[in-house]
């Protein structure tokens, strides 16, 4: 018996400090404005839009997104070669309201919420992130990424429709 709490306490441990470990998606302590300015300027020197996926780490729908995301290749790669993605954290510690104000209040929407920046910082897009679900505690892969090729740079370019 005495053997069994043991190991049970040990993985307990193991997995407590696995967690302690685990990166966080959301930074309460960021500094939005500064990060967003680099995203932008990194956005402009490499032909990208930005994206500023709004939520926080409480937020399950947020981090399914995430795991989403990476898990797909083509969504990675339609994410990797055409954004800079940056995670707006909106949590008790630090609501970013004045951010969410300067970009039309998407929270209106819930969390996740996909706020699609142009190369100089001017709003493009917000998306619920509602209509990308499949119904199922996840995110229709999919609906997700027809929804990001839609709102790449070439996609939205007039050069792209030119005759």
């Amino acid at each position: 018996m005495k053997q069994k709490i043991s190991l049970l306490l040990v993985l307990f441990l193991a997995a407590l400090s696995i967690f302690a470990q685990e990166k966080k998606l959301y930074n309460p302590a960021a500094n939005a404005n500064a990060d967003i300015e680099a995203a932008i300027k990194k956005a402009a020197a490499e032909n990208k839009f930005v994206v500023l996926q709004a939520g926080g780490n409480w937020c399950s729908w947020c981090l399914e997104f995430a795991r989403i995301s990476k898990a797909t290749p083509q969504i990675d790669s339609v994410i990797k070669s055409s954004f800079v993605w940056y995670e707006l954290n909106y949590s008790k510690e630090n609501t970013n309201l004045p951010l969410l104000a300067k970009y039309g209040y998407p929270q209106r929407f819930g969390f996740p919420v996909f706020i699609i920046l142009d190369s100089k910082g001017q709003r493009i897009h917000t998306q619920n992130s509602e209509y990308l679900e499949d119904g199922k505690r996840s995110y229709d892969q999919k609906k997700v990424l027809n929804f990001l090729q839609q709102w790449t740079p070439k996609a939205v370019s007039g050069k792209t429709y030119a005759q």
